[in-house]
């Protein structure tokens, strides 16, 4: 399994890298969306984006719409892992295609449980 991570923070990159290499994940980073876009179109063929919504360049919901509306793309399992918590705005990710919504701070344990839920990870990985 592959996983993109989309965060401007280098520093978050490395958290979620850690925890998603830890379940078996291998990966691969973009500091904004546009940078992510551009992996997909050269080939870069992910099971799962973990997505951050404010980021230079392209923000995490343009990115995630622009993924939803390219077919070739429709079976990648996006997840918002982001500090943006009003319900609108969970809401409004959901609706454009997200699978899943990660809020931040958030624990190891929440990304493992979430990808379970998906089906990306044994049930008891996520336990």
């Amino acid at each position: 399994m592959r996983a993109l991570i989309i965060d401007d923070s280098r520093a978050m990159r490395s958290i979620l890298r850690r925890i998603v290499t830890g379940l078996g994940f291998e990966t691969t980073e973009a500091a904004h969306g546009q940078e992510a876009l551009d992996l997909l179109h050269e080939g870069l063929a992910p099971d799962l984006c973990l997505i951050d919504w404010n980021m230079p360049v392209m923000d995490g919901y343009t990115f995630l719409t622009r993924v939803r509306d390219e077919p070739a793309w429709r079976s990648i399992t996006l997840m918002m892992v982001t500090t943006e918590s009003e319900q609108r705005q969970i809401v409004r990710a959901l609706a454009a295609g997200a699978h899943e919504y990660v809020i931040k701070p958030f624990t190891p344990d929440a990304i493992a449980d979430k990808l379970a839920l998906l089906g990306l990870l044994p049930a008891e990985a996520g336990a």
